[in-house]
């Protein structure tokens, strides 16, 4: 026989009927904060999805804001600094071995009677980074046309790489502010 003194050791070790109705309804109340932390997740994904597109619709609206001021600005400017005649700028869309290729401000121009052909990028703010994507989409669509070509880029702001990158690219980066 078990000494009573063991025997009450074990007892009061043994889970009891009280213990597992209390872990069940501990399970059950985290069961249902879990389902409420899923749906908070999910509402929390949503919000973030439609924040997204509100800044994309942002970002667009400034860089079509900004490609109209360029629109405005470029040409006096291009006649002052580098004497080159150009009426007005557009979009333009090249296909490019099966690539389709967009230049944000696409001109025809002469400088002393000699056609000159004016792509142009607008960035909000232009870095050395901005500077080699441009080239290389320029680069794409020089191929497909006759003349000279002249690389220009407008912005807000401009970060002393891109300066440096652009003019051993001979890109022309113009500020907003410049006249």
């Amino acid at each position: 026989m078990i000494d009573s003194r063991i025997e009450e050791k074990i007892k009061d070790r043994l889970p009891r009927r009280e213990d597992f109705s209390e872990l069940k309804l501990i399970v059950q109340e985290l069961a249902m904060a879990q389902k409420e932390l899923a749906e908070a997740q999910r509402k929390t994904e949503v919000q973030v999805q439609n924040l997204a597109r509100s800044v994309g619709t942002l970002s667009d609206n400034v860089g079509f804001g900004l490609e109209d001021i360029a629109r405005v600005v470029l040409p006096g400017y291009l006649e002052r600094h580098l004497g080159i005649l150009v009426k007005e700028f557009s979009r333009k869309f090249f296909s490019v071995n099966g690539d389709e290729v967009e230049i944000n401000l696409y001109a025809a121009g002469k400088k002393e009677d000699k056609r000159i052909t004016v792509l142009g990028e607008c960035k909000s703010r232009i870095y050395r980074r901005e500077v080699r994507s441009f080239v290389r989409q320029a680069d794409k669509v020089r191929g497909l046309l006759k003349g000279d070509t002249l690389l220009v880029m407008f912005g807000y702001w401009i970060h002393p790489s891109a300066s440096m990158f652009a003019k051993e690219k001979d890109v022309h980066l113009i500020a907003s502010y410049q006249r």
